[in-house]
């Protein structure tokens, strides 16, 4: 399996997790907000802190991103471009967002791809502190009670990055279990979450929501990504019985590689490693 060097030694706990429980639930995003600051009211709200949402149209504006890029310092193995800022109205074809905190306060960590008023389709990150909602437009969300999502520096990636870790009850209504997860880097996506889910005795599980990276890509339906760095949302996941009678995983994403490239499709189980981080959100069905 295709694999990239990290800049620091492997970490042993290969995938991070925190059990919680939680609920689904929409919103409206507010116009004029900034996205951060209209995410986190949504979330609070319905009594919630912290969670995952996924959307598909909408309009952003003013607008900042970056896509993945190779690394100039060699500090990591692949980081980000300079900012891109377009001009005017850009609309969401899709996004996957993870809040939680950072330095104490509220920060999210979301990709997606976009249409620029321009005509030009892009894809990457989406800045928290310079991304704005242009008009009002709905989100699929889903709040979590007993976990959160927190950036933490990353001996291994060189990163600060979002993993999950108890916290306090947040009292909100919640509707089942769920598992908040980060997957580290060079273990197949695939893989590594089935193995997850016989360990924890799940036989079905739906993603909720997940932002993260792959080496490239490999997809079922014959599409090749070669580019080693990709930023990448998930746009549906299933976590079910197999013709064997274990759990295998349906992954369907959406990506944007270094070069600019875009691709979307189901993954082939066995064939596409974490790049740098992969945040899931695991909502328990059985």
């Amino acid at each position: 399996m295709r694999s990239i060097k990290q800049p620091g030694a492997q970490v042993v706990e290969r995938i991070q997790w925190v059990e919680a429980r939680g609920r689904g639930f929409s919103f409206v995003l507010e116009a004029g907000l900034p996205l951060l600051e209209a995410a986190r009211r949504g979330f609070a709200a319905e009594g919630f802190a912290g969670g995952v949402l996924n959307f598909g149209d909408g309009a952003l504006g003013p607008f900042g991103y970056v896509m993945p890029a190779l690394s100039k310092t060699g500090e990591n193995a692949a980081f980000y471009s300079d900012t891109y800022r377009p001009k005017g109205i850009t609309r969401t074809k899709l996004g996957s967002m993870t809040l939680g905190m950072r330095d104490g306060a509220p920060f999210f960590h979301c990709h997606g791809l976009w249409i620029e008023a321009d005509g030009i389709t892009s894809g990457g990150h989406m800045l928290p502190d310079e991304t704005v909602v242009a008009e009002p437009f709905e989100v699929e969300a889903f709040g979590l009670d007993g976990a959160m999502f927190t950036a933490e520096p990353d001996p291994e990636t060189n990163f600060k990055l979002f993993g999950p870790v108890a916290a306090p009850g947040c009292g909100a209504r919640t509707t089942g279990r769920a598992f908040a997860l980060r997957l580290r880097p060079n273990q197949d996506f695939a893989g590594c979450l089935e193995d997850f889910c016989r360990m924890q005795g799940v036989a079905r599980a739906r993603l909720r929501g997940g932002v993260g990276s792959t080496i490239g890509a490999r997809f079922t339906h014959g599409g090749v990504i070669e580019p080693f760095a990709t930023e990448l949302a998930i746009t549906a996941g299933t976590i079910a019985p197999g013709p064997s009678g274990t759990a295998e995983a349906a992954l369907d994403v959406a990506l944007v590689d270094y070069t600019g490239g875009i691709a979307d499709g189901r993954l082939i189980r066995g064939d596409n490693p974490v790049l740098m981080t992969m945040e899931l959100v695991l909502e328990v069905l059985d």
